[in-house]
């Protein structure tokens, strides 16, 4: 089990530099596999109450919450460490020109030495997307089409595109990325959906708000697209995220046999000092 940690948004942690800094470098020092990042570009006041991952549909934070740029805030933390790789759970991908965003996750890769890993979901706040000018009901669509897009720009030159949203010909961009193949994609998501597209394009699948007790019926899911697109099922990793304080050995055993291959520690709601000596315990638990 690789073990990876999230910052807490609720006290403004990662537009903290001084945090972030100390939380980066705690995990680097630790063994820790990655450091992971959340996006929202805005938070729509009085937003459809539609978030997943709550009982009454809420984000659950104020809507002056800090969301730093995720990537931002990870070339941040590849500056002050040396093995850490940095990820996002998620990046809202249909909020992003692919084009514009393979050339800034390339150029993180080759500057953090290919410590880059993306997890990517298709948003759930109809406001957000509006005031992008990005249509809600076609999200999942151009995320598909966004996922290809990367890959195509990633893997030849010059390359040639042609769907629903996307278009060009000739295009080079330089530099590829560090990692053979690209920077790895993993989807997040808690639908059907998510899991069908993670095995159908992604490098891994990141449930979030599922139920560890569920995670087989969706993981299923994931291998059955994987193998009707010819793509080798056990290639594709499986993350959870899941509360830092709530980790002891006896769920980190289910969870391997339930065949999450990381866990991502979220440490909302509490301080550095507490962070950092529950870090430190399963370092030594798990002999990081």
């Amino acid at each position: 089990m690789r073990f990876a940690v999230a910052p807490p948004y609720d006290n403004g942690a990662p537009a903290d530099p001084r945090f972030m800094t100390e939380l980066a470098e705690t995990a680097d020092r630790l063994g820790f596999d990655s450091l992971y990042l959340s996006e929202h570009i805005v938070v729509v006041s009085d937003y459809e109450r539609l978030h997943h991952y709550t009982p009454d549909g809420d984000i659950g934070l104020p809507d002056d919450t800090p969301f730093p740029d995720p990537l931002a805030v990870l070339g941040h933390v590849a500056a002050c460490t040396e093995r850490l790789r940095l990820a996002t759970s998620v990046l809202i991908l249909p909020e992003h020109h692919p084009v514009q965003l393979a050339k800034r996750l390339a150029t993180m890769d080759v500057l953090s030495g290919g410590r880059l890993r993306i997890g990517v979901g298709v948003g759930w706040m109809r406001e957000e997307m509006a005031a992008l000018g990005v249509d809600y009901a076609s999200r999942g669509r151009r995320t598909d089409e966004a996922i290809r897009v990367l890959r195509a720009l990633w893997s030849s030159d010059p390359s040639d595109f042609a769907g629903e949203f996307f278009a060009f010909r000739g295009a080079r961009c330089f530099p590829k990325p560090v990692q053979p193949g690209g920077v790895p994609i993993h989807v997040g998501g808690h639908s059907e959906a998510a899991a069908r597209r993670a095995g159908r394009l992604g490098d891994g699948f990141h449930p979030l708000g599922v139920d560890l007790a569920l995670l087989p019926e969706l993981t299923g899911v994931v291998r059955h697209h994987a193998t009707l697109a010819g793509r080798d099922p056990d290639a594709i990793e499986v993350t959870l995220t899941v509360s830092l304080t709530a980790t002891d050995p006896s769920f980190v055993r289910r969870a391997t046999v339930a065949g999450v291959d990381r866990l991502v520690l979220s440490c909302r709601s509490l301080r550095l000092p507490q962070i950092r000596a529950e870090m430190e315990r399963i370092a030594i638990e798990h002999g990081l």
